[in-house]
């Protein structure tokens, strides 16, 4: 089938470590045509949602995840969102009011008879740090609030907690506050604009020493595999892009009763791939836009995420 990825511009991929690469490759190995293109180029026309694609061709030795090129794209074509078999939105965070338009043009889509993943409407619903209020009995205690005083009250109550905003990824605006408060109305001020945007605290959790684990969830079912994310010197986050460290390692008991109770959850609402993060026992964010770590569970572990992905994608498309 023609499969279309909605994402960031292909020159930016990285692809010795870029989940949307492992899907293309795969689904490419498979005999699928890959077509790609970005949500600049989606446009509502007469009723029909339309996109600016090209076709990509995968060059080169696939297992060679340092080659360049590794694609060519054909000419830029006009394209009915209802042509593809499957149509993947994978741009990456900000959640900005031009990600909700995009949305909004592929629940358009949707509607004509496209065949999208993540749901739309589901992604645009779905708060990716507001999501685990729905499983506090995973959650460790927590706030989302504008209001500075609530804020110190919390950072009061529990003495050393993390602050970040609600539309962040990658780590971005992450801050620990320890017990001597030092520059929490700073940080208060900043994250919140002066009152003018909310932000989530949540206690801190000492396990994070051992990695913030990226669990995946596919058609339902859990990876057997999550990444931990483990932060480096004086680093507070463990994200990827913070320069936290990879180690993938086997799903505790505790983290499949998580995964086990979120995944058939969020499936039947149309999330066909998710990333839950958790540290130590908390689930503590629930990522739906374009949920990453395929590639270094991959390499560390020999288990095929992509392979998994791209059976679950056959089989919601079919």
């Amino acid at each position: 089938m023609d499969i279309l990825f909605i994402a960031d511009p292909l020159s930016h991929f990285k692809i010795y470590k870029d989940s949307t690469y492992a899907m293309m490759a795969e689904a490419a190995r498979r005999g699928h045509a890959i077509f790609a293109c970005q949500p600049n180029q989606l446009a509502w026309i007469s009723g029909d949602v339309e996109a600016t694609v090209r076709r990509v061709t995968m060059v080169g030795d696939a297992a060679d995840l340092h080659r360049h090129p590794w694609h060519e794209s054909g000419p830029h074509q006009a394209r009915s969102l209802k042509s593809f078999g499957a149509v993947l939105m994978r741009k990456d965070p900000p959640f900005d009011m031009e990600y909700v338009t995009s949305t909004w043009l592929l629940e358009l889509a949707q509607r004509t008879g496209a065949c999208v993943f993540n749901k739309p409407q589901t992604i645009r619903d779905h708060s990716e740090k507001l999501a685990i209020g729905e499983f506090p009995q995973f959650v460790a205690p927590s706030l989302v609030t504008r209001d500075a005083a609530r804020l110190r009250a919390f950072h009061a109550e529990h003495g050393d907690i993390i602050l970040k905003p609600l539309d962040g990824m990658g780590g971005m605006g992450v801050f620990r506050v320890k017990s001597d408060a030092m520059n929490l109305g700073s940080i208060i001020e900043m994250l919140s604009h002066d009152g003018a945007r909310s932000v989530m605290a949540q206690k801190f959790i000492p396990e994070i020493a051992a990695g913030d684990k990226r669990i995946l969830l596919i058609g339902g079912e859990p990876v057997p595999y999550s990444l931990a994310r483990i932060p480096q010197g004086t680093e507070v986050r463990g994200n990827l892009a913070a320069g936290g460290l990879g180690v993938a390692q086997p799903l505790t008991a505790h983290d499949r009763e998580i995964a086990e109770t979120v995944a058939p959850v969020l499936a039947a609402r149309g999330l066909l791939l998710v990333g839950l993060d958790v540290i130590g026992d908390w689930l503590t964010e629930v990522n739906v836009t374009s949920p990453t770590c395929f590639r270094e569970i991959m390499e560390q572990t020999g288990f095929d995420v992509a392979g998994m992905f791209i059976d679950a994608l056959e089989r919601a498309a079919a």
